[in-house]
């Protein structure tokens, strides 16, 4: 239920005001405007006046706007005020129930794991094993603790058996008109976008338009363009606007910026209380033993340190990974995402709300491949408390989005819609071709979206793919170079007779170029 627009607006401005009042900018914009009362130019007739001049002059009006650009591409837009609040998580009740009883599954383990090893969720760290671990805060790599018997809560292609089996029980047995045609394995009918409105949203990658991450555009000598966008990308730096570094970055980052204009469209600053944030979260770790930590433990090992790559990070891993599952105000996203955090109950207490705590804190289980969503990111920041707000806000923003189940068209079941329309429309011959010999195309590209293609493209590569994720503030992107890459390797593809063969022929994406291949399909494929 939409609202007319005004009323939504104003709804909207409501929740804003609501959110920013807690925050340290409402208490440095009034200690801002005290100290401007002493200023000669501030006059008693036109106070009012003369304060928000100054806050516009002293470039504090630029950091409200940046602040209240954040909120409104965080949240979604408000419902009905009559539609009750899981509407904002998932308007699709079938949707909300598969979410719940996935999330049943995943809790069972991670409890059936519990009572297996016989280790607490939760435990208090000796004071010996607390100064130990704060001796080697810098390097926990070098630990090498046995984790043979802990296994990854699940696994994406487990998710994806969950994604397959979901119905929309209003149409029983596939008689929805449009929907019966597609024979993929996603089998709920989202409306998801066909090439004409793709090259609509994504207008700036273009044929005709410069792009970073395109050798030999023939409209424009390429040293061209990269000189050209630098001095526009240090100008939108120096204005400080989320919304035009974010307008900017969608013809990509010139690596030397990248890590500035990110963090400017994110509206992380890093500020003392975020530093002094992070020092408390990383007090609590040292103070707690979680059973997560050896999950994440696990994870990095399983993943990151076995990347060519990343393998360097390891340790920053660890710290952000940890300190992120000790995070609760990573708690608020789940007002519209379609998850819950998982409860657990003080012992004795089974079921009794007064004793119930989420866990983890921040209501994030990790799964396998989850450390890869930080592990790009240690390349542009080198501080950790700044790594690690950055990587929190690309959480609450996007990657949540890729492990629960949602009508969302930047969730994991739009995408996988989106990338086998594309297929099925634009190459049914490889389409059917799959299909027949078992090799249905998600089976091989779920891993690469779940993952925002992290660890499969090179990392330069990799960059300018996430450069367009936020300049659009879309996983869209995702499922259309997952199309991209199937229709590159056509030829090779059309001759395999297995899944095995097929998945040979995609193994190895670390050559790949991203925006020609993001280009051809969108661009220059015949619709």
């Amino acid at each position: 239920a939409m609202l007319d627009p005004d009323s939504g607006l104003s709804l909207t401005i409501a929740r804003i005001v609501q959110r920013l009042k807690g925050s340290s900018l409402h208490s440095q914009l009034e200690r801002q405007a005290r100290v401007s009362l002493h200023k000669p130019e501030i006059k008693l007739e036109s106070l009012k006046e003369d304060i928000k001049d100054f806050l516009k002059t002293s470039g504090w009006e630029k950091k409200l706007q940046n602040a209240v650009y954040s909120q409104l591409n965080v949240f979604p837009w408000p419902c009905h005020p009559a539609a009750p609040p899981e509407h904002m998580k998932e308007p699709l009740a079938y949707m909300r129930k598969a979410q719940g009883s996935w999330e049943k599954r995943i809790l069972k383990s991670l409890n059936s794991m519990c009572t297996e090893l016989s280790i607490p969720l939760a435990q208090k760290r000796p004071a010996s094993e607390q100064k130990e671990l704060l001796n080697k805060w810098n390097e926990m790599g070098t630990d090498e603790p046995d984790l043979s018997l802990f296994r990854p809560v699940y696994a994406p292609k487990d998710f994806l058996e969950v994604l397959m089996n979901l119905r929309n029980p209003n149409y029983e047995n596939g008689d929805q008109p449009s929907f019966r045609n597609h024979l993929g394995l996603i089998q709920v009918p989202l409306k998801v976008k066909d090439i004409p409105e793709l090259k609509e949203d994504f207008t700036e990658l273009g044929l005709n338009i410069g792009q970073l991450g395109i050798d030999d555009s023939a409209q424009v000598p390429p040293e061209f363009f990269e000189n050209e966008h630098v001095r526009v990308g240090q100008k939108v730096l120096a204005e400080q606007d989320s919304a035009a570094a974010q307008q900017y970055v969608r013809q990509g980052c010139p690596t030397a910026l990248r890590a500035d204009l990110w963090a400017l469209i994110l509206n992380i600053s890093n500020q003392p209380e975020d530093i002094l944030y992070y020092e408390q979260l990383k007090s609590n770790v040292i103070q707690h033993d979680l059973l997560v930590d050896s999950l994440i433990y696990k994870d990095v090992k399983l993943t990151a340190s076995n990347d060519d790559y990343y393998f360097v990070f390891e340790d920053y891993l660890y710290q952000v990974l940890l300190c992120f599952s000790r995070d609760t105000s990573v708690l608020e996203h789940f007002t519209y995402s379609s998850a819950t955090p998982p409860k657990s109950y003080i012992r004795g207490k089974l079921g009794m709300e007064e004793y119930a705590v989420f866990y983890p804190p921040n209501g994030v289980i990790p799964f396998h491949g989850f450390s890869m969503y930080v592990a790009p990111l240690c390349f542009l920041y080198h501080e950790p408390s700044k790594l690690y707000q950055i990587f929190r806000e690309m959480y609450v923003r996007f990657f949540f989005r890729l492990h629960s189940i949602s009508s969302h068209p930047s969730g994991i079941v739009s995408l996988c819609l989106l990338f086998e329309t594309l297929l099925q429309t634009h190459l049914p011959q490889l389409f059917y071709h799959l299909r027949e010999i078992g090799a249905q195309p998600l089976r091989i590209s779920f891993k690469w979206m779940v993952r925002a293609f992290s660890g499969y493209l090179a990392t330069d590569q990799l960059l300018l793919l996430w450069d367009r994720i936020l300049g659009y503030n879309s996983l869209e992107i995702l499922a259309v170079l997952a199309a991209a890459v199937f229709a590159f390797r056509a030829v090779n593809l059309m001759e395999v007779t297995s899944l095995a063969a097929a998945e040979a022929v995609l193994a190895d994406l670390s050559t790949l170029k991203v925006m020609p291949l993001l280009q051809i399909f969108l661009f220059a494929t015949v619709t």
